[in-house]
């Protein structure tokens, strides 16, 4: 009895740990097909062929964009590869527990049958019964041979079951073996193909830094564009706070204005039943009116934007990236240089966002667009999130206006070609004047 509780609570256990490691080995082989098929989707973006030092750069660029994808999968893939072998080793643990189990019982069965052998007198059942000296004495046989034929056919059938168990449990072993050896092949593909990847990557590093002025000179011209695109970012987002600041005092006033209302005519009900009730309510009536006239001072939003904020930061990690069809992030946010070429420092406030021909720009979450401004010909959008504002710049043409309510991926227009083939948005995301890192705000 203690063997078999020990044996049942180990297999428990293992179980358990089983079915929680399958669940995570889950997660990971969906995070790693959906990252695989957003590598697939990516590489059929065509890279320029042109030899300028901006068409180059945004070769190396989208190729540096997916080494970083592909990187990731490798990652996940081996992640996987682990935890497989994790749950590999359970469930040989289990399938180990298991054939113990099933060879002690066969031992048993195969002990009474020798036994049943060695005293072959009782097989007669009838003449062993009706031996017995007494009417006590043939009870305790009937009763033993229907246990013992019992026991029989019990140890028949849990054997039968073990088997099966050890049967299933060999399958799994065995699938997660393929599953593993698969995921092991897939590995080395990827890491090939990292390779043919980091071969064109230094094929145009050896080219641009032969262009060390020009790319200075290209990097110049896209900071001072973003200086002033930025500017005029900053500057509609500030008319944008004034707005909600406004609207949050006249929110504010008009809860006072209630508020007094409602003490007014309190404080009239009360005069009328007694004077000197009338007297305490009114202080505490004034009392109450103080405290709710506070808001004026510290609102800076009305009930409306702060409900929407809330949402919008629920939602942090997951929010839809904010391009139509695949796409690869080419640049990223903050400072950062560019690997293998010297003294080349890229400032970003967003992300850009590479995309196919065609592609169209969606809004990341429901909100009411606040701005639509031109720039060097191009359109831009600012969608308002509450307290957050999303920015959406390049595109060739618009589907919204100011104050349209848009839900979550929602087209607002669709992102300009250059003369390269580049089908990049530029993508901001800020709350009131702080600049956010989109990235860690975008589920991928």
């Amino acid at each position: 009895m203690k063997r078999f509780l020990l044996l049942l609570i180990t297999c428990l256990s293992v179980f358990f740990v089983s079915a929680q490691s399958t669940k995570k080995i889950k997660e990971l082989e969906s995070q790693r097909n959906q990252l695989r098929e957003q590598i697939a989707k990516s590489e059929t973006i065509l890279k320029s062929t042109n030899k300028d030092v901006k068409s180059q750069l945004a070769n190396l660029a989208l190729i540096n964009g997916q080494i970083i994808e592909r990187k990731k999968y490798v990652y996940l893939m081996e992640e996987n590869l682990k935890e497989l072998g994790n749950d590999l080793f359970k469930l040989q643990k289990q399938l180990n527990a298991l054939q113990r189990d099933l060879k002690d019982k066969k031992d048993k069965y195969e002990a009474s049958v020798k036994y049943l052998y060695r005293n072959k007198s009782i097989q007669d059942k009838l003449l062993f019964i009706l031996s017995a000296d007494n009417f006590s004495q043939t009870y305790r046989r009937l009763r033993y041979v229907n246990e013992y034929a019992n026991y029989q056919r019990v140890q028949a059938k849990e054997i039968e079951k073990r088997q099966v168990q050890v049967n299933a449990k060999k399958a799994e072993v065995e699938s997660v073996r393929e599953e593993k050896s698969k995921l092991l092949r897939q590995g080395e593909e990827e890491k090939a193909r990292l390779e043919i990847q980091e071969k064109d990557r230094q094929v145009i590093l050896g080219s641009l830094k032969k262009k060390q002025n020009s790319i200075q000179a290209e990097i110049n011209k896209k900071k001072r564009t973003a200086q002033k695109l930025n500017a005029q970012i900053d500057r509609l987002i500030e008319i944008e706070i004034e707005k909600a600041r406004k609207r949050a005092e006249e929110e504010a006033r008009r809860k006072a204005a209630e508020e007094a209302r409602r003490a007014e005519a309190l404080r009239e009900k009360e005069k009328e039943s007694s004077k000197s009730t009338a007297k305490k309510s009114t202080k505490s009536v004034e009392k109450r009116k103080t405290e709710k006239a506070k808001p004026l001072e510290i609102f800076n939003m009305n009930d409306n934007d702060r409900h929407l904020s809330s949402n919008f930061e629920r939602n942090k990690g997951i929010l839809p990236v904010p391009v139509t069809g695949p796409y690869v992030i080419v640049s990223h946010y903050g400072q950062y240089g560019v690997d293998g070429l010297k003294n080349v420092v890229l400032d970003n406030k967003g992300i850009d966002i590479k995309g196919q021909r065609g592609a169209k720009a969606r809004a990341i979450f429901d909100g009411e667009v606040s701005a639509v401004f031109q720039y060097n010909g191009l359109s831009n959008v600012l969608i308002r999130h509450g307290q957050y504002i999303s920015v959406y710049c390049n595109l060739s043409s618009v589907s919204v206006s100011r104050g349209n309510r848009v839900g979550t991926r929602d087209v607002i227009g669709n992102i300009s070609t250059d003369s390269s083939g580049n089908t990049i948005l530029h993508f901001q995301l800020r709350k009131e004047t702080s600049k956010l890192n989109p990235e860690t705000w975008l589920g991928r």
